[in-house]
């Protein structure tokens, strides 16, 4: 698995209570930028319309040799999972703070553009205080083991 591109304020502003593996479909330029690392996730999500998943938001750079083959960067792009997926994503984005944001990027095994998408719970001010706080207790009890073994 090659990991192309991450979303770490995915998880520093929502709880991500589960994931799913997606598809994506794209044309032939925007996979070549890929390639080359061309990709970012921040401020993207996604959302349920007409039975179908669509992600907003991703931006993925003109290709360099691309010519009027190159689309828009910012375009809606569509997710392909299971029937049964979308319709338990739709039912849950349904209830209150809940939504959908692509956390990870990556090629899978036999090659395929794989997009991971978690149904997440947005956090609230005290809640990133206290994610904080426990990271930083975190490391300080490590780096006090890590003293202490010497």
């Amino acid at each position: 698995m090659k990991k192309l591109a991450g979303n770490k304020k995915a998880y520093h502003d929502y709880f991500i209570e589960e994931t799913f593996e997606a598809g994506i479909v794209l044309t032939g330029t925007e996979i070549k930028s890929i390639r080359e690392y061309g990709l970012s996730l921040k401020e993207s999500y996604a959302h349920v319309r007409g039975g179908e998943v669509w992600l907003h938001g991703v931006h993925i750079k003109p290709y360099a040799q691309g010519s009027y083959n190159n689309v828009d960067p910012l375009r809606s792009r569509k997710l392909l999972l299971h029937k049964k997926q979308i319709r338990y994503l739709d039912a849950q984005t349904k209830q209150a703070g809940q939504t959908i944001v692509p956390t990870k990027v990556y090629f899978s095994r036999d090659n395929r553009l794989k997009v991971e998408i978690a149904l997440a719970r947005g956090k609230k001010n005290y809640d990133k205080r206290a994610t904080i706080a426990q990271k930083d207790a975190q490391r300080d009890i490590e780096r006090a083991l890590k003293d202490r073994s010497r």
